[in-house]
């Protein structure tokens, strides 16, 4: 990640059995790279439709607040961000009482109506995770949850710009309704992210990194994070919404840190080609 310009990140937990998680959430938390912002939970109180993505359903449970204090207090407090389904039971009560914390609530894997969308926001929702995805394959028209979050100026939005996830068409469109000011770059990359295709691990579950980088659940054409990299989401997001490098970094940098209270560390010393356009990370500084 370094290599690829990433000064700070935020390590995410899936959907898994809670011995799983806080057994995963333990070892995050006391690993004290500087690096590591906090951690990153999604699930397990999303969607158990096909909004699910590769979340296992069997793990997948209502929200609360009893099940959600368990894993803070296993994660020893690290827990920075949490994607829920605004429609699961309970998940109203607990995004209340998350902000309250002082912790960040995205909506993602959902099959929310624009009402419940409505319900969360106003409830203290401040983040989208990879808007566009994470969500029914067939959706009305108008209106959608899409729709909804689009036009929310209170989320921040964030795409996964791996032309997998999402059509060049349909990021460009998505980033000109959010603007760069409320549009934040990012990976959700797994194991499979600069390296070979081939078979690799999340969670309880296996998944097969193609040799055009796409990450599926093997035999399926189902989505499973991506192997997209942070130099290369930058680039193709230049490249497919128009607009300039000094538009697209922050997007990638100061939007994302501002979206979870935190700052940029470092200084990253790169090369650009305009006309390619292509970037190449040459250095991160003092981070």
């Amino acid at each position: 990640m370094r290599a690829t310009g990433v000064t700070r990140f935020l390590p995410t937990l899936i959907t898994s059995p809670f011995e799983s998680f806080a057994s995963c959430a333990r070892t995050i938390a006391r690993w004290r790279n500087p690096a590591s912002a906090g951690i990153h939970v999604e699930g397990p109180y999303i969607s158990p439709t096909e909004a699910r993505g590769a979340h296992p359903p069997p793990h997948i449970i209502p929200a609360s607040v009893e099940d959600f204090r368990r894993r803070q207090d296993a994660a020893e407090g690290r827990i920075l961000l949490l994607t829920l389904a605004p429609e699961v039971p309970g998940a109203l009560a607990l995004i209340e009482h998350l902000v309250h914390a002082g912790v960040r609530v995205a909506i993602g894997h959902s099959n929310a109506s624009p009402a419940q969308i409505r319900d969360a926001v106003r409830a203290g929702a401040t983040l989208c995770t990879h808007l566009g995805n994470g969500c029914a394959p067939g959706l009305p028209r108008h209106p959608n949850l899409i729709w909804e979050q689009l036009a929310a100026d209170e989320l921040t939005a964030c795409f996964i710009a791996d032309g997998h996830h999402l059509p060049a068409a349909t990021l460009k469109s998505m980033v000109r309704a959010k603007t760069p000011a409320r549009t934040a770059l990012v990976t959700d990359a797994t194991a499979g992210a600069a390296a070979p295709p081939g078979r690799y691990g999340i969670g309880e579950l296996e998944i097969e990194r193609g040799a055009d980088g796409r990450v599926v659940l093997p035999g399926t054409p189902k989505l499973a994070g991506s192997a997209l990299t942070l130099d290369q989401a930058i680039t193709r997001a230049v490249r497919e919404t128009g607009l300039s490098l000094e538009e697209v970094w922050p997007m990638a940098s100061t939007v994302p840190a501002a979206a979870i209270g935190a700052s940029p560390a470092g200084r990253v010393v790169a090369e650009w080609d305009p006309e390619s356009p292509s970037l190449k990370i040459v250095d991160v500084i003092g981070a």
